[in-house]
């Protein structure tokens, strides 16, 4: 009942917002009449493909629920940036109409109208391109160089790869995963990081997909923490399926690293809205630290969401690596990351505590990203003389 609610709801959301991109552009791009019927006859099968992604997500059977995924979200994409730009030179026309009325002129002309109105698909179709090329070629390495003072000798120069937010599904397969864990070993990094959101869909549907995961390789091994979309997906069966290939998934939990004559500790939280799926998956920085040797100078926290930064900073950790925002993925939805996180993108300070925020080495929904690259992170550890 539920599923079939939210059909309808987003059925008649979509139709509205289509009937408005119509309504905005058509009229004004002075079009021939076959032109404005066939204007008219795209932008509904455009909302026809948007409807069938989603219906793609109720259905069973494969290889047709993907591809009907695959539709679906190359539309919700192009979509999203016909709507936006809708919005937008809308935004503009009101501003022009109040300047003309405050200062008694007109420079709003009927063919600015019209050509803007004629851009809007255009734009729209480009970006959409665009985006797909960043979204789908294999992530690139970005390297972050982290100071910390105080920082045992023997830990100068320690690497972290940190891959985040793969989502594999619909649209991400084995074939994407390959070159990404290709890509990681190649860094030859002493640690591994996978901040979660690993998967969308069942182990069933999925475990052949993520069997690279299983090649992951570094001198400390490969370490994982949950992300809300492992609980969307089955986070206990999931669980199991990366301890089986290898990975060590840390649930509140912490392990003492030797590397060489120094330590390290490498803790790892579930995700910050896991209660609500596992009660007894509550997500908490100083339990993960519970009973942890106290002259161990870094601390490395993995916890999905950067919201968790602030618990982490009062149980003394060191450097908190983080995924999630996928840095905003593609405009606009960069600005209401902010809403919900205290980081987008990057490395930040939070009192003591570095927090390192990936943009994501995958994606989520369509396949597109602007302004915000997927990477694979080098972190680099640096020592800083302590105070």
């Amino acid at each position: 009942m539920r599923r079939i609610k939210f059909l309808l709801t987003f059925v008649a959301v979509t139709v509205f917002l289509h009937l408005y991109i119509a309504l905005r552009l058509l009229p004004d791009a002075n079009l021939s009449p076959a032109l404005t019927h066939l204007g008219a006859v795209l932008i509904a099968a455009l909302y026809g493909a948007v409807v069938l992604g989603v219906i793609g997500r109720f259905v069973k059977r494969q290889p047709l629920a993907d591809r009907l995924t695959w539709i679906g979200m190359l539309a919700l994409g192009l979509f999203s940036s016909l709507l936006v730009l809708t919005l937008l030179r809308d935004v503009f026309l009101l501003c022009a109409f109040v300047v003309e009325a405050l200062t008694h002129s007109a420079f709003l002309t009927a063919q600015w109208r019209a050509e803007s109105a004629r851009a809007v698909p255009v734009l729209a179709l480009l970006s959409t391109l665009v985006g797909f090329f960043n979204a789908r070629r294999r992530a690139r390495v970005v390297t972050i160089d982290v100071p910390i003072a105080g920082l045992p000798p023997e830990l100068d120069g320690f690497t972290i790869a940190q891959i985040s937010d793969l989502h594999v599904g619909a649209t991400i397969k084995r074939r994407y995963i390959d070159a990404i864990v290709d890509a990681v070993n190649a860094l030859s990094p002493d640690l591994i990081a996978v901040t979660g959101d690993v998967v969308d869909g069942s182990v069933g549907d999925l475990n052949t997909h993520t069997a690279p995961l299983g090649r992951l390789s570094a001198r400390h091994g490969a370490f994982l923490v949950t992300g809300n979309h492992e609980y969307y997906s089955g986070a206990a069966e999931w669980i199991i399926e990366f301890r089986r290939l290898g990975l060590r998934v840390l649930l509140n939990e912490h392990v003492v690293i030797d590397h060489g004559s120094a330590q390290l500790i490498v803790a790892g939280i579930t995700d910050y809205t896991a209660p609500s799926f596992d009660p007894s998956h509550h997500s908490d920085p100083l339990r993960a630290l519970a009973g942890a040797p106290l002259d161990v100078v870094f601390k490395l926290l993995l916890a999905h969401q950067p919201r968790s930064a602030h618990a982490a900073a009062q149980a003394g950790f060191t450097l908190q690596l983080s995924g999630h925002t996928h840095g905003g993925q593609f405009f606009p939805w960069n600005f209401f990351v902010p809403l919900q996180q205290p980081f987008t993108a990057g490395l930040a300070k939070l009192e003591d505590l570095w927090v390192y925020t990936s943009r994501g080495t995958g994606y989520w929904g369509p396949p597109k990203r602007l302004g915000a690259p997927s990477e694979i992170t080098r972190l680099r550890l640096s020592a800083l003389p302590a105070a």
